[in-house]
């Protein structure tokens, strides 16, 4: 009987813990407590309830249906410290404008502020990690075999950041953009995206493992006009039309050579029209070449024709070597 008691009595408490409430934050929802993994990029929608299941350690486990795993966790913060139901509604939806920079628009181009001009950065991966041995993506544990990584041969995605370059940081709330400034990258909210594009993203963007994606769309990204799925879309399809055109060819082939900046701009103008080139800096360090700036235009998916309507530029550094894959080269 004493049994039977405590066992109603256990269940009875966790009834009365369950409660359902709004949340006042777009906030992510993880599957776990690390806050490692977050499958589907999962946010809370501030006009629907959700059954709170617990509180542990500044984090509530809260129930989302329809989702795989259903359990899921969020900062305490997320909602409101009051348990009435209804409250905090009006006020949470008069901030969604602040907090929506981390969701999905419905449909591309749909903001009058889009960015019209842009600048894309292409890293060297080589040059990169000469100088950043510690970087996650940069550990090599055993030599390649075979072609080697995607990133020894190619050029990868540092950015593409709305011009002019102190547009940044738009509508981000302050706590995100004082965690950015201090390398918490792996603190900042997870992104909406699809499976497809963050494939697409991890291999142009090794950085993807030290959570730089996070960082340059709440920096950059939030000023381009579009939700992140776009953003990094766009990001991406530019990279991957660089690496396979003539362009890419001409690194690739060059790799352990010195070349100029007259060599470049004239290959982007072979490829991509007269006056390509004009739109392209060299970027280096210790007689390496970094990065490839590209300035560019807007209104077009296609890379030639936005640099095309991109600004003019000069280029500080004249010529550099294209680093080969190990360090000490």
């Amino acid at each position: 009987m004493n049994k039977l008691i405590l066992l109603f009595t256990l269940f009875t408490l966790s009834l009365l813990a369950r409660h359902e409430a709004f949340p006042t934050k777009v906030c992510p929802a993880f599957n776990n407590m690390k806050h490692s993994k977050n499958t589907h990029a999962v946010h809370l929608d501030i006009t629907k309830k959700y059954t709170i299941m617990k509180e542990h350690k500044g984090q509530k486990l809260i129930l989302i249906k329809g989702e795989q795993p259903a359990q899921r966790w969020v900062d305490a913060e997320c909602f409101s410290s009051s348990n009435d139901i209804g409250n905090s509604v009006d006020s949470a939806i008069e901030r969604i404008g602040e907090s929506t920079v981390f969701t999905r628009h419905t449909k591309k181009y749909d903001n009058s502020n889009i960015s019209k001009y842009n600048l894309l950065a292409l890293s060297w991966h080589n040059a990169f990690c000469e100088t950043h041995r510690y970087k996650k993506e940069c550990k090599r544990s055993l030599p390649p075999f075979g072609k080697g990584k995607y990133s020894e041969k190619h050029f990868i995605l540092h950015g593409l950041w709305p011009q002019p370059r102190n547009k940044v940081y738009c509508n981000v709330e302050k706590d995100f953009v004082s965690a950015d400034k201090h390398g918490q990258w792996r603190d900042l909210p997870c992104l909406a995206m699809d499976d497809e594009i963050e494939d697409r993203l991890a291999k142009v963007m090794p950085g993807f493992a030290s959570d730089l994606h996070k960082h340059e769309w709440v920096k950059h990204g939030t000023c381009y006009g579009t939700d992140p799925q776009e953003y990094f879309e766009d990001a991406v399809s530019l990279v991957e039309q660089i690496n396979t055109s003539k362009v890419g060819d001409f690194f690739s082939k060059n790799i352990g050579k010195q070349v100029t900046l007259k060599q470049v701009r004239y290959q982007f103008d072979r490829i991509f029209g007269v006056g390509a080139g004009k739109r392209v800096e060299l970027k280096c360090k210790k007689g390496l070449i970094t990065e490839l700036w590209l300035h560019l235009g807007s209104g077009s998916d296609d890379i030639g024709t936005l640099l095309k309507r991109g600004k003019t530029v000069r280029s500080r550094c004249q010529k550099g070597l294209i680093d080969r894959a190990g360090y000490g080269r």
